[in-house]
C-alpha cells in the first residue's frame, strides 16, 4: 500500500515490481440518487470530480439500486472514465457491494447465503467497511461467508490514531483477498483520499479478472482527525434530512 502517513501495521500485498498499465478506481461511491442517504452531489458532478482527480474508472453503488444508464455512461466516456455498474446490496440486514451485477435475475434475493446465486466470473462482490461501527457492517458475518467475497474494502474513513481497517486487512491475509480502497463517498471531497490501482485494461472482464487474481493495490492517505469529525457529522446531518424530506 502507498500513502502518506500509512503505518507499517497495514503491510502491501504487492510486490514493488513495475505493472505494465494501473488504473485509478475508485469501486464504492454514493450520488444523490442514492434511495437510503441524502446525497447532495449528482452523478455526473461525482464523474467531473473523478475526471479532476485523474481517475480512470468508477463504480457507482448505489444503496439497493443500480445507478447506470446509457447517457451517464456516455458523460463518464467523453472524460476518459471507464463507468462500472455496481450496488451497494442488503442482504441479511447487512450491506454488500456488487460490481457488474445481474441481480435482476434473482429478485429474491435476501440473505449473504444468495450469493453463491449471483456469484461468477462476470461480477466483483466486496465487502465493504465489514468491521466498523454499525448494524449494517458484516464483522463476523464475512468470515461466516468468506468464500461468497472475491475482495475485502480499505475504507478512506481512518486516522493515524483510529483505524478500523485492521482487522479487514488481517482477515484479507488470512484469506489470501484482496483489498481495494474506495472512497465509500457521501461528501464528495472524500473522492481521492483512498482508491484502488489495477493492473489491468481498460474495459469491466479485464478489471473484474485483474482484482480476482490479486493485481490490485491500495494508495491511501490517512484523514486528520477534523477531516473525520467532519464526515461523521455530515453523515448524522444528511440521515436527518433524508428523514426529513421524505416525511
Amino acid at each position: 500500500m502507498n500513502g502518506s502517513g500509512h503505518g507499517a501495521s497495514t503491510p502491501s500485498f504487492l510486490s514493488a515490481t513495475l505493472m505494465a498499465r494501473k488504473l485509478k478506481v475508485d469501486f464504492h461511491s454514493h450520488t444523490a440518487d442514492d434511495p437510503q442517504d441524502y446525497i447532495a452531489f449528482s452523478s455526473k458532478e461525482l464523474i467531473d470530480r473523478a475526471h479532476s482527480l485523474g481517475f480512470d474508472a468508477l463504480a457507482i453503488t448505489n444503496h439497493d439500486t443500480v445507478t447506470f444508464d446509457r447517457e451517464v455512461e456516455r458523460y463518464a466516456e467523453k472524460r476518459g472514465i471507464l463507468l462500472l455498474p455496481g450496488i451497494e446490496i442488503t442482504l441479511s440486514h447487512k450491506h454488500v457491494v456488487v460490481i457488474n451485477p445481474e441481480l435482476d435475475s434473482y429478485p429474491g434475493m435476501q440473505e449473504l447465503g444468495d450469493l453463491t446465486k449471483i456469484k461468477n466470473d462476470r461480477n466483483l462482490i466486496i465487502a465493504p467497511h465489514p468491521f466498523y461501527p454499525g448494524f449494517k457492517c458484516l464483522w463476523s458475518r464475512l468470515e461466516e461467508y468468506i468464500s461468497s467475497f472475491d475482495a475485502i474494502e480499505f475504507s478512506f474513513f481512518y486516522s493515524r490514531l483510529i483505524n478500523r481497517n485492521k482487522r479487514a486487512v488481517g482477515l484479507a491475509r488470512k484469506y489470501d483477498k484482496p483489498l481495494l480502497g474506495t472512497s465509500d463517498c457521501h461528501n464528495i471531497w472524500q473522492v481521492g483520499f483512498t482508491y484502488t490501482l489495477v493492473e489491468a485494461e481498460k474495459d469491466i472482464p479485464s478489471i473484474i479478472a485483474a482484482v480476482k487474481e490479486g493485481k490490485a493495490e491500495v494508495v491511501t492517505t490517512p484523514l486528520s482527525m477534523g477531516m473525520m469529525m467532519r464526515v461523521a457529522v455530515n453523515f448524522a446531518l444528511g440521515d436527518r434530512l433524508k428523514i426529513h424530506l421524505r416525511v
